[in-house]
């Protein structure tokens, strides 16, 4: 599993740093599920976060950009019938649903996949809307992430947007 110092040495060093528990507590409550802690360290480090020029991320305890709320609009979406069609399990955080977390200025949205059971483990999956292709990767979230940083080809390309390293700047 990618650590966050891996992450970090691609990146640069974090800014947002967040330590108070209390805003990922309320939001796993709401979901009824444990999210996995790397991509907690990565998110309570970065916050919420635009990665080269693309890849947008979310903090649960951001009062603009709280990944709670994006993740509740994001479910609505993805529960529509019209939409539902295009993810090949159901959006949500029960075992095996997917749990939207991401989106990319290039059309794709990211999601976790819940393990079936409480020890397996988490997988990431992205939907590509140009193409409708749902592509699930056997990666926890930091080795997903590493790779992605790396501009290796996990469906949101970043090579195309960070040509000379990888970058980031955190969101107001």
């Amino acid at each position: 599993m990618a650590t966050l110092g891996e992450l970090r040495a691609l990146l640069g060093e974090p800014r947002f740093n967040w330590s108070d528990p209390a805003p990922w507590v309320r939001l796993e409550q709401e979901l009824g599920v444990c999210l996995p802690a790397d991509f907690r360290d990565f998110t309570d480090a970065y916050g919420p976060v635009e990665i080269n020029k693309q890849l947008y991320l979310e903090h649960p305890g951001h009062p603009i950009r709280n990944l709670g709320e994006k993740i509740e609009e994001s479910l609505e979406l993805w529960r529509d019938e019209d939409e539902a069609e295009f993810l090949p399990a159901p959006a949500g955080s029960g075992p095996g649903e997917l749990l939207p977390i991401a989106t990319a200025t290039t059309g794709e949205f990211v999601f976790l996949r819940v393990p079936d059971e409480p020890s397996s483990p988490w997988g990431v999956g992205v939907l590509e809307t140009d193409t409708l292709e749902f592509v699930s990767y056997e990666l926890t979230f930091g080795d997903w992430m590493l790779a992605y940083l790396r501009g290796e080809d996990v469906t949101v390309h970043s090579h195309n947007f960070a040509p000379d390293r990888p970058f980031y700047r955190p969101l107001a």
